[in-house]
């Protein structure tokens, strides 16, 4: 079962995280089962980008994104050339090293 590391991040995942997750999960779902608090304030609806997140190792191994959410990343902050949506990004069988970012432009964050 592949393998996301989870960089250390101050308020939602202060040690880092290492977490199995199976293939054809996405990236959000995997760390919010695994206690890492990761906001999703659509609720993984691909209609806001406040689960963004920076793919640091294994970017290819995920699935191609679709122009929604290439539209809604140009709104994310901190965007890199390898942040993906964390509900869009679909884990495939490579291990995975990801970070998530220190801010999101939801302000005003939601309670799940």
């Amino acid at each position: 079962m592949p393998i996301i590391k989870v960089l250390p991040h101050p308020e939602y995942c202060p040690q880092g995280a290492r977490i199995e997750a199976p293939a054809g999960t996405s990236i959000c779902e995997a760390l919010l089962e695994h206690g890492v608090p990761i906001e999703h304030a659509c609720e993984q609806s691909c209609a806001c980008t406040t689960c963004h997140v920076i793919v640091r190792e294994g970017f290819p191994s995920l699935n191609e994104m679709e122009e929604e959410e290439e539209d809604l990343l140009d709104r994310a902050w901190g965007l890199e050339p390898n942040s993906r949506l964390s509900c869009q990004a679909i884990v495939a069988r490579s291990d995975l090293t990801v970070e998530i970012p220190k801010y999101s432009i939801n302000h005003a964050k939601e309670q799940h």
